[in-house]
């Protein structure tokens, strides 16, 4: 009797290593690449079949005859830094006739950034003079309080140019250092916002209007955002054991699955478990597409209604909408009503 052991043949891929790390590179030193090597260790000739990459900023290139066995055969592996800067982490998976059929490469690094131009420091543009940004966040401010910060500005003209307001609220002082700039130089406006004097609560936004070089231009503005919260800090413990007490009963509307076009209502109740006045400072609705109706004061021991209607019209999907309510309850001045549900 004869006995028959059936020895199948492969190909092997073997690397000499399968991470390379590029240690610190430069944004702008352009693609950081390096070589896989591998040698076929089997005895039938090797394929790859192919080899991918986790992003579009990494591109693998490989050998794509076949390696007969004993040979040698590569995978070149570019990196792209540019716009990518930090850490990196990626992997190229490269699928082969071999066994194993896939093996997984690894390049890592850091990239470290380029230095900004003026104009890309300064991407706002307002006549002559570029801004870092248009718009100021001041943060959260007490109402008894007032709130300074500095926003910075350069000149990209050939000539000195004047920076100043036209318009500007009266609870907001803005000064400019300096307000004739001279060509390619800097400034910063500072804005002083006094919170007592805006007399409002919650989030509020503003505008101040600029006069660059005699241009009164609606386009040359600044937007200023603040979150005001009312100072209770003065209160005595009698004022305190005295004052309203806001309890709601439900803070969460889901109106299921509606038609687009629809606007469902719901009634919020908010109780007044306090001994004295409650007072809804403010409320406001994250988005246009919800409105809300309100009585200001409610008595102790009373409860009114915070009427909230979304309008479906042009949405669609999953919403999740928000209904901020302030208050004068010293415990807890800032309620978070939600709108949640689906549009059809």
């Amino acid at each position: 009797m004869f006995s028959f052991i059936c020895l199948f043949a492969q190909p092997k891929m073997e690397f000499k290593s399968i991470e390379r790390d590029f240690g610190t590179i430069k944004e702008d030193a352009g693609l950081a690449t390096t070589v896989f090597e591998f040698k076929n260790k089997g005895d039938q000739p090797l394929i790859i079949n192919n080899a991918t990459a986790t992003c579009g900023c990494t591109t693998p290139e490989w050998t794509k005859e076949p390696i007969a066995p004993g040979k040698s055969g590569s995978i070149k592996v570019s990196y792209n830094p540019k716009n990518r800067p930090g850490q990196f982490n990626k992997n190229v998976n490269v699928y082969s006739n071999a066994d194993p059929s896939t093996v997984v490469l690894t390049i890592k690094g850091k990239v470290e950034p380029r230095e900004l131009s003026i104009e890309e420091q300064y991407p706002r543009e307002m006549g002559s003079i570029r801004w870092k940004t248009n718009y100021l966040t001041l943060g959260t401010v007490l109402s008894t309080q007032e709130k300074v910060d500095t926003l910075a500005y350069y000149n990209s003209s050939s000539k000195a140019v004047k920076v100043g307001i036209y318009r500007v609220p009266a609870y907001m002082t803005v000064t400019f250092e300096p307000e004739v700039v001279p060509a390619g130089k800097f400034g910063k406006m500072t804005v002083k916002y006094d919170a007592k004097r805006r007399n409002a609560f919650g989030n509020v936004s503003d505008r101040i209007y600029l006069d660059i070089d005699g241009q009164k231009d609606n386009n040359f503005s600044i937007g200023v955002s603040v979150t005001i919260n009312e100072d209770f800090g003065s209160l005595t413990e009698e004022q305190k054991a005295n004052a309203p007490s806001v309890v709601v009963e439900s803070n969460v509307f889901d109106f299921g699955n509606i038609k687009e076009g629809e606007s469902p209502s719901y009634m919020y109740k908010l109780t007044n478990t306090g001994k004295s006045d409650l007072i809804i400072r403010s409320v406001k609705a994250s988005c246009g597409c919800t409105a809300v109706k309100n009585e200001s004061i409610v008595k102790p021991g009373a409860t009114t209604d915070v009427k909230v209607t979304f309008n479906s019209k042009g949405k669609r999907g999953r919403q999740n909408k928000t209904i901020t309510v302030i208050t004068n309850d010293p415990n807890n001045s800032t309620i978070q009503l939600r709108v949640i549900g689906n549009v059809l």
